[in-house]
């Protein structure tokens, strides 16, 4: 599996970052262990594992790793607002509506992409905010903006959200992981 520029002997240390400022280096490595842990937990999967539906209201283990670089791609666009960030009208409604939604419009359109794939398109997103952080200061973590519920919120939180959103729908794709493997045996001898 790729870790894309993930530092496996460092993974369970919170500590600086060569690039980056004290405390998005502590951020970045907690979104380090997030994304370490999603993509172990869809190791080995096959198509059919990605795209098991385990009934008409869930959502598919592809459709979650889509939604993962879905959300990172519109913080990107509502934190950073560099040239890199910016989500286009045309970008979000053809590549990211279906993503955020899931529902009824990722059941229909959130399908047959490969582990591959799904993995390249978050190493992609995650690139873009690899390259972002690194422009950024710790002062801009307390920048805080409008947000939910007539609240504010700072930047800090809203990445805080990007990998704790994440978390979350890994412990789905676990659960569905279980179920799809019981569907379609996997026949490779890969440890996950």
């Amino acid at each position: 599996m790729d870790y894309h520029n993930i530092d496996l002997e460092t993974i369970f240390l919170i500590q600086p970052i060569e690039g980056y400022s004290p405390q998005i280096s502590h951020l970045l490595s907690m979104m380090n262990y997030a994304r370490f842990t999603t993509l172990n937990s869809v190791k080995g999967l096959r198509l059919e594992h990605l795209d098991y539906l385990h009934d008409e209201n869930s959502n598919t283990i592809g459709a979650l790793l889509q939604h993962a670089a879905a959300v990172e791609r519109i913080y990107q666009h509502h934190t950073f607002e560099g040239e890199a960030a910016k989500v286009s009208d045309e970008e979000h409604e053809t590549r990211w509506k279906a993503a955020l939604n899931l529902g009824d419009e990722g059941r229909k359109h959130l399908k047959g992409k490969t582990l591959e794939e799904l993995v390249a398109q978050l190493h992609e997103v995650r690139s873009i905010t690899l390259a972002e952080l690194k422009k950024c200061t710790d002062d801009w973590l307390y920048e805080a903006t409008d947000f939910w519920n007539e609240k504010k919120a700072n930047n800090y939180f809203k990445w805080f959200h990007v990998y704790e959103d994440e978390i979350n729908h890994r412990g789905q794709i676990r659960w569905i992981r279980s179920r799809a493997l019981k569907a379609f045996p996997n026949t490779t001898k890969e440890k996950v």
